[in-house]
């Protein structure tokens, strides 16, 4: 599963990628502090962004992969 976050009149940055194997894995940038990643079971997984301020003012997105 891949995280994005496009801000206004930017271009899309990747957040973190995660998956059932790997730990998550954040961009330069981006922590677990603010963007966590929780999985209710191999197939859903859920972004909570922590303390959200005007600052966080994006679309986000995600996308998966399949093997």
């Amino acid at each position: 599963m891949f995280w994005y976050q496009q801000p206004p009149r930017d271009s899309l940055k990747l957040l973190v990628s995660t998956s059932t194997w790997v730990q998550n894995s954040y961009e330069e940038g981006y922590s677990e502090a603010k963007f966590q990643i929780s999985r209710d079971d191999d197939d859903h997984f859920v972004m909570t962004i922590v303390n959200v301020t005007s600052k966080d003012e994006a679309t986000y997105f995600c996308a998966a992969r399949d093997h």
